[in-house]
């Protein structure tokens, strides 16, 4: 299931959970992932668990993608990050020629990343494209080897339009030595995931390294690739969530065992009020994990079983995940508040938590408009659900 790792991926991330959470201060630090905690996971084919076997990828199903997004990320939010990222990045491959896509994964060390939104502009020429632009959010671009930017196509000038009347928008991925990284990253959360502004000016893309995700199917056939690009992406945000979740949850638990509140005899933990807010926590998350994989195991049974997935069950899968992460941002909070003032302190890391959670509801394949759009399929009204 993993490709050419030893272990399932879930098995592979918690196995290097312990030395990622121990280097947590210096990822926050650094604003980065250390070189040696990308090549072990790298090694253990985190970044490659959406490629396609042909090219050496795991193509592994989607609940042990997210469960292995879950280990790192609750070891650290912004290796979480930087895994999925990676990891969903990586399916762009199967909707590329073969040797383009063994051009870009050419070995286990390969790791590819970008922005989907397009912000560029792609010209139309002989061959391919030339391609100008610049992107916000391009996490883990610092340790990537491959990046790839969303561009609208121009023709004559002018964007080139789909029978829809829709802007035709394609990916553009490009070595990452041709590209510039412009450090932006100064932020209140998932500091470590060095998530700068990239840009390239005027470089040509031969076609064979573009994809649309509207327009293009994909070129294998395996039930991953039945699964929405974005869906695919939403959930690997909701496995991020939901690892921070868990590590408030523990940490909170572990300081009420020991703290004595200032002017009280009681430990935080006999204190009923804090007792509560753990068992709501709990539940909250629990529930919210639980809707999560009973979503992506519906869908995947209709990929395997029709090799397609149904609009109901893609919108059933984006409010799945966007659930699980404001359900997880609500359980930091919870635990935030029940540490007190301890929870203030840089040396706390249910700070980091509070920080980084918020930053990950932000993204908007997990935003608010999510629960709109999936309103209305499920209610029957007409809707663009093509970034569904």
């Amino acid at each position: 299931m993993s490709g050419h790792a030893a272990q399932a991926p879930d098995e592979a991330a918690r196995a290097l959970a312990a030395g990622i959470r121990a280097q947590a201060e210096q990822i926050e630090q650094e604003r980065r992932l250390p070189a040696p905690v990308v090549r072990a996971l790298a090694a253990a084919g985190l970044f490659r668990m959406c490629v396609p076997r042909a090219f050496g990828g795991g193509e592994v199903d989607a609940a042990g993608m997210i469960r292995a997004i879950e280990a790192i990320a609750q070891a650290d939010g912004s290796a979480g990050w930087c895994v999925m990222i990676g990891a969903t990045s990586g399916v762009v491959s199967a909707y590329l020629p073969d040797d383009a896509a063994r051009e870009i994964y050419p070995s286990p060390e390969a790791v590819i990343g970008g922005v989907y939104a397009p912000h560029g502009t792609a010209v139309a020429c002989d061959g391919g494209y030339q391609v100008s632009g610049r992107w916000p959010f391009a996490s883990g671009c610092e340790h990537c080897t491959w990046l790839l930017g969303g561009c609208i196509v121009l023709a004559d000038g002018a964007p080139r339009l789909l029978p829809n009347g829709i802007p035709d928008t394609r990916l553009m991925l490009f070595p990452a030595t041709d590209v510039r990284v412009i450090d932006t990253w100064d932020v209140s959360g998932l500091r470590g995931t060095g998530s700068h502004d990239i840009a390239v000016s005027e470089l040509f893309v031969p076609a064979q390294r573009s994809a649309s995700l509207i327009t293009d199917p994909p070129r294998q056939s395996g039930p991953l690739y039945a699964f929405p690009v974005f869906g695919l992406l939403a959930l690997g945000i909701a496995g991020v969530a939901l690892g921070i979740a868990r590590s408030a949850i523990d940490t909170l638990s572990e300081l009420a065992a020991a703290k004595t509140p200032t002017g009280s005899r009681r430990r935080l933990a006999e204190r009923a009020v804090i007792q509560m807010q753990v068992a709501e926590a709990e539940a909250r998350l629990r529930g919210a994990r639980a809707f999560l994989f009973e979503a992506v195991d519906e869908a995947w049974r209709a990929a395997l079983a029709q090799g397609a997935i149904s609009t109901r069950q893609r919108a059933v899968l984006r409010l799945a995940a966007t659930h699980a992460t404001t359900s997880s941002a609500k359980v930091v909070d919870l635990m935030y508040n029940a540490g007190g003032a301890t929870s203030v302190y840089a040396k706390s890391p249910l700070q980091r938590y509070f920080r980084d959670i918020h930053v990950v509801t932000q993204h908007m394949m997990v935003a608010p408009p999510t629960y709109e759009l999936t309103g209305r399929v499920f209610l029957g009204i007409d809707s663009d659900v093509s970034m569904l």
